[in-house]
């Protein structure tokens, strides 16, 4: 049996989370050990994220704090997996001597086998994509806990011009909606609370006709206590269908997280993202129309090639006009590989940093506004743990996804669902007192009323 230690980093999305969780899921099978302690290890791998220039410079710069580790211990295995490692093979490999093992996302499974190959002396290095890779009969290795992040599907068709997911993820592909509930009943039956499906784009889940508005109706028919959460939305995809299921099952979270990037229909195009701000805007007035209390949150884009000023006013005027709950915001930076690298990148750096700001600052605005009608409403929160501030307050969130801080009440434990009453409020955090705690027969009374 195995005696190796494996310890993990994992940088990026939740995506690279999950996939972590089955890369330990691998590697405890094939009897190896994970510990919290770098020290300790006698592998070492990092997941890494290649969406942002930013996340790469990442990764070296903790190549190369790893690399005293290997000079003190020769036999230290060093490994990067996921994104960067079918974007940089030749980099990693031949410039960064340090790294033994690179292992692309739809390799895992051979991941013991490249290891050993490595033990040995010669490079472990797996970066095909695959069409049917979906993991889907591996048991992901979770520590307990409240919540979970499932992949339902890997890979992305869209080809967004600034993306290099298709490149490092390879092509759509989805998991069985068997396997997924399934999967979804274990995590019930150990108490978890809150479930977060996952894809690149989970609009287009497709298993054998059930769509994804199937999948999600499936899967919070499961646990009515039980909250169920979804990212990353593509606004070409989202249907009727998928709102109308929203609004019909308590369990599903009145939360759509819908990237719109830009808020101009000439730079929605370059970045070949196959709608308009018309559709879009529909998609948004639909659900608030159908689904009580619905929130958005999005990504923004600034700088993409060519944007004018204007292009830049249209992005404001989006955001003012969806008001959106939360923003993911960056300077776009080009990613080789992708059709926008071969564009022009003609936004000087102070004027995306400046426009950057300026999306950020209308946000927090909106953020705060949103948060300060919250003033006087009741809320149910799953509570999640002590608030980083104090351990005489929890913290928890409401199913639109707003963090709520409370004090520490003598009959109120992490996991529990609690009433509470907001008392005031911030751009990004709401404090309020819990009213009652909430059973299953009231959190499901009180989801549907």
């Amino acid at each position: 049996m195995n005696s190796n230690n494996i310890y993990i980093e994992t940088y990026g999305c939740q995506m690279n989370q999950a996939d972590t969780e089955i890369v330990l899921g691998i590697l405890k099978h094939h009897g190896y050990k994970v510990t919290n302690e770098i020290g300790k290890a006698d592998v070492i791998l990092l997941n890494t994220c290649s969406v942002r220039d930013n996340a790469e410079q990442r990764i070296y710069g903790r190549l190369g704090n790893i690399s005293t580790l290997k000079k003190s211990n020769p036999n230290l295995i060093v490994g990067v997996l996921g994104c960067m490692a079918e974007h940089l093979r030749n980099d990693l490999v031949e410039d960064k001597k340090i790294v033994d093992l690179v292992v692309g996302p739809d390799e895992y499974r051979r991941l013991p086998e490249y290891i050993n190959i490595a033990f040995n002396g010669d490079k472990g290095i797996g970066i095909k994509l695959s069409r049917t890779e979906t993991y889907d009969d591996i048991i992901p290795y979770r520590e307990d806990g409240l919540q979970a992040w499932i992949s339902v599907m890997r890979g992305c068709d869209k080809f967004c011009t600034f993306c290099v997911v298709p490149f490092t993820r390879g092509r759509e592909r989805s998991r069985s909606l068997t396997s997924i509930v399934d999967e979804v009943k274990q995590l019930s039956d150990r108490g978890f609370r809150e479930i977060t499906l996952l894809g690149q784009n989970v609009n287009s889940y497709n298993d054998n006709g059930n769509d994804f508005a199937d999948l999600l109706s499936a899967v919070s028919n499961v646990d009515n206590l039980m909250r169920i959460r979804f990212s990353t939305s593509h606004p070409q995809d989202l249907s009727d269908k998928l709102i109308y299921t929203i609004a019909d099952h308590p369990g599903l979270c009145n939360y759509i997280h819908l990237p719109v990037q830009s808020g101009s229909d000439r730079i929605l195009d370059l970045m070949n993202r196959t709608y308009t701000i018309t559709h879009y805007l529909g998609i948004i007035e639909k659900a608030k129309k159908i689904i009580p209390g619905v929130s958005f949150s999005t990504d923004i884009i600034s700088g993409f090639p060519t944007e004018t000023y204007e292009d830049h006013l249209m992005t404001l005027d989006v955001m003012s006009q969806v008001k959106y709950d939360g923003a993911y915001m960056f300077k776009y930076s080009p990613r080789q590989g992708t059709k926008a690298f071969k564009m022009l990148d003609d936004v000087p750096e102070e004027v995306k940093s400046k426009r950057l700001q300026e999306i950020i600052d209308l946000q927090q605005k909106i953020s705060y506004d949103i948060n300060q009608e919250m003033i006087g409403k009741e809320e149910i929160i799953l509570v999640e743990g002590y608030s980083k501030k104090s351990d005489l307050f929890l913290y928890g969130r409401t199913d639109t996804n707003k963090v709520v801080i409370i004090p520490l009440g003598p009959d109120i434990r992490i996991g529990d669902y609690v009433k509470v009453k907001i008392d005031r409020a911030t751009s990004a955090t709401l404090f309020g007192r819990s009213i009652d705690s909430v059973n299953r027969e009231e959190k499901n009374m009180a989801l549907s009323a």
